[in-house]
């Protein structure tokens, strides 16, 4: 980046962030700050030094959008124009979600298997050095990583299905306390996944201690977003406020139409603990289907011990029968109706109705689940159906909800342009905004442009302390995004996913259009951001 490069931005609606409805005003950019944000015209000085005058009559300004709940830590070393997220308009992401971080790799840590079937520029170790491979290959967006409670928890007791004991406890501790003097962002736990599960409170409260120590959050997918969502929240709850860590309730959201009634009591909950004085936010994604192996529809028990183990276990007649029996017992036939299956290596099938597969391969559909799942190994992905609409948008207009993809980096060429990923890879942000303008389901709840731009910018800047972001004003740092809000909108679909999004004319990161005429320009200013 030149540090001495000055930028006029002039002729656009600004919207500082915070809420504010946007003003006609021009931006004076130097280097990697914003220098001046001045009442149209007033900028014939800056005008006269600038290296670059770009004129934005018609659209709308705002600073970029943070990724409260991203999944891109290792893909970041792999694909680091960042294409899927900075051309939504996201110049900086929360990664290491869902209790899965990419550092720090110790022995015994088995890497996401979306992850480990990558190669990579290099391999890398504690946060340290994973930060310093993050340097090496210059992404185009910064970055903030939570550490994960599997990663730390599989290099103390490997997939250990059961609690951990004092030593183990405080051996994870002692990894915590040096993640996060590296410049971890807090602890993330995947309490649906194994071996997390297994994990009491006692574990959990020692960690998330740590990083609240530390100035960091504990960003939690609870033991239940469905069946026992409001139990859940109560250990969530429980956990930050017995750790002193502020609290992040990760993706939050009703799943399965027999829960969706769960919502108000469960905004009640979280109510009450703000009220009491816990620090609660939360993030979402504007979609009703969520994404995830499609594995995790196997029993618990059967999903245990690492993936040599469980597809073992598919191969293994007796346990075969066991596993179908569950699967029916706990999934009744109208449940497969929303299921699709998303990554496969079986030709032809990404994106399509899990119901046409097990019609294809002439089985009912938990056989036709472990046929799948045999034929294909670890990574199959699924997209599963569950959520209400109402609800997505109620939960959207509480004001300490912010935005969040829930997705890893994609592109439409590489490696990471193989697989058949979740649209929200592509269109989370363009999707918030285009429902908070007349007429949207986020307008309806009171949520309008100015309004959703604040929870995609300032509130995610406040809640992980990114200082001078996330805001447009004098002194702050120049990530902005340029865009038409007549017609920004998503344009990736469950069927076709790998389509950027429509209406974001550029997107500056570090005060350099690192995207722009809907491609990357080459620009990569991206930092990772330790506080």
């Amino acid at each position: 980046m030149n540090a001495h490069k000055k930028t006029v931005i002039r002729g656009g609606m600004v919207f500082d962030g915070l809420g504010g409805e946007a003003v006609a005003a021009d931006l004076a950019l130097d280097g990697d700050r914003i220098a001046a944000v001045a009442a149209r015209g007033e900028l014939a000085p800056a005008l006269a030094g600038a290296d670059v005058v770009v004129e934005a009559q018609g659209l709308a300004i705002c600073p970029g959008f943070i990724d409260a709940h991203s999944h891109s830590d290792a893909y970041l070393l792999l694909e680091p124009t960042a294409a899927s997220k900075v051309a939504q308009g996201i110049t900086c992401e929360i990664t290491g979600n869902c209790g899965a971080s990419a550092a720090p790799r110790l022995p015994g840590y088995q890497l996401p298997s979306d992850w480990a079937a990558q190669h990579y520029p290099r391999e890398w170790t504690d946060v340290a050095d994973y930060r310093a491979a993050l340097a090496e290959v210059r992404p185009a967006i910064h970055s903030r990583m939570l550490i994960g409670h599997r990663t730390i928890r599989s290099a103390v007791m490997g997939l250990a299905p059961r609690p951990a004991t004092a030593e183990e406890v405080a051996r994870m501790v002692g990894l915590m306390e040096i993640a996060m003097e590296q410049g971890g962002g807090g602890l993330s736990t995947g309490l649906i996944y194994a071996p997390a599960m297994f994990a009491d409170r006692r574990e959990l409260v020692a960690l998330a201690r740590v990083a609240g120590a530390h100035g960091g959050v504990y960003a939690t997918h609870m033991r239940s977003e469905g069946a026992r969502l409001l139990e859940a929240i109560d250990e969530a709850i429980a956990i930050a406020r017995e750790a002193k860590c502020p609290l992040q309730i990760s993706h939050f959201k009703t799943s399965g139409r027999r829960n969706w009634d769960k919502l108000e009591p469960a905004l009640e909950e979280i109510a009450a603990a703000r009220a009491a004085g816990l620090d609660v936010f939360s993030d979402r994604y504007p979609y009703t289907a969520s994404c995830t192996d499609l594995d995790v529809l196997l029993p618990e028990w059967a999903g245990q011990g690492g993936n040599d183990v469980v597809y073992a276990r598919l191969r293994d007649p007796e346990q075969r029968r066991r596993i179908l029996e569950d699967i029916r017992a706990e999934r009744g036939p109208g449940y497969w109706e929303g299921v699709h299956i998303a990554f496969t290596r079986q030709p032809g099938w990404a994106g399509r109705p899990f119901l046409e597969y097990a019609r294809e391969v002439g089985l009912e559909p938990p056989e036709a689940l472990l046929h799948l799942l045999a034929l294909d190994g670890p990574g199959t992905m699924g997209i599963f159906f569950g959520m209400s609409e109402d609800n997505l948008w109620r939960i959207w207009s509480q004001p300490w909800v912010m935005g969040g993809s829930d997705a890893s980096i994609r592109a439409p060429w590489g490696p990471l342009g193989e697989d058949h990923p979740h649209p929200r890879a592509y269109g989370t942000f363009p999707r918030l905004l285009a429902a908070s303008r007349p007429g949207g389901p986020a307008h309806a709840r009171g949520i309008g442009l100015a309004e959703a731009i604040r929870k995609c910018t300032s509130l995610p800047a406040t809640r992980f302390q990114l200082k001078g972001r996330g805001v447009i004003r004098a002194g702050a740092h120049a990530d902005l995004v340029l865009f038409d809000p007549e017609t920004i909108a998503d344009m990736a679909t469950y069927a076709k996913p790998h389509a950027f999004p429509a209406g974001i004319r550029a997107v500056y990161v570090g005060g350099e259009a690192a995207w722009q005429d809907n491609q990357p320009t080459g620009v990569r200013n991206g930092a990772y951001l330790a506080g």
